[in-house]
């Protein structure tokens, strides 16, 4: 992230990812839900005004360096004023869902490039950050989607970017998914989650659950960190399609290059 020497204490990347949140919320002990929301939130869902109001002005509208033109984002830029200060200003937890990572990019794009993978599918976007790799997939004819990330700013964020592109909300769970009993999918994707060895491991376990219960299909997408390419899940995979990274994201990614796609075969 080419961000102020604040921000970069949330971004120590090209190693670690835009979500901390499945290993942290289990250390912490701390609610997951601190402004009160519930942690499913239907399509109808209220939306805080202030928090609204609050991400509108702090984050800024964009579709351009990334590997989806097509979808609208509303993230942070070095047009934001909080890209450039202190990280300890931000008034709320860390604003991974504000940078669309890599990862997310090249698993947005396989779908928007193949719609047969998810038309007509239950899709589960594990980690949705932004929202986008749900977004395509319902621009891609899926017939049910959950995005799931346990920051509740997040799922806000996801419901603007929906309404940005056009698209009523789809359901958002912000919850630990990786505690919850298993819900039959079609498609599971998730992306840049990778980033911490004994989060990956927990990831590897549940995604074979969803396979070997479900026969869920598993999609991954990652830019190469060591926690993944260095991970036995490795062993599971099938290489699906690499993309080039804009300049963009290279820059914002300390000059990760590529993106790929898995099909997770265990």
């Amino acid at each position: 992230m080419a961000l102020s020497l604040g921000w970069r204490t949330f971004a120590p990347f090209a190693t670690n990812h835009c979500s901390i949140f499945l290993k942290a919320v289990r250390s912490s002990g701390l609610s997951l839900f601190p402004w009160g929301h519930c942690p499913w939130r239907q399509t109808g869902s209220f939306l805080d005004p202030e928090m609204k109001a609050f991400l509108e002005e702090n984050t800024e509208v964009t579709s351009s360096g990334s590997l989806t033109p097509e979808i609208q984002l509303r993230l942070l830029t070095p047009r934001c004023k909080f890209w450039w200060q202190r990280a300890d200003l931000w008034p709320y937890s860390e604003p991974y869902w504000a940078i669309y990572w890599p990862g997310g990019q090249a698993l947005s794009r396989y779908l928007l490039d193949n719609p047969d993978v998810v038309r007509g599918k239950s899709v589960l976007d594990l980690g949705s950050g932004c929202g986008a790799t749900a977004i395509a997939a319902k621009m891609s004819g899926a017939s049910r989607i959950l995005a799931n990330d346990i920051d509740p700013i997040a799922g806000m964020a996801i419901r603007l970017n929906c309404e940005l592109n056009q698209l009523n909300p789809f359901p958002i769970l912000t919850k630990n998914i990786l505690d919850l009993e298993q819900d039959k999918w079609d498609l599971v994707v998730l992306g840049d989650m990778f980033y911490d060895e004994d989060l990956a491991d927990s990831l590897h376990q549940w995604l074979k659950n969803c396979f070997w219960t479900h026969r869920t299909r598993v999609l991954i997408g990652d830019p190469g960190r060591p926690q993944f390419s260095g991970h036995s899940i490795q062993h599971q995979l099938h290489k699906l399609i690499e993309y080039s990274l804009p300049e963009p994201t290279r820059r914002e990614n300390n000059g990760l290059t590529t993106s790929t796609v898995w099909d997770f075969q265990p």
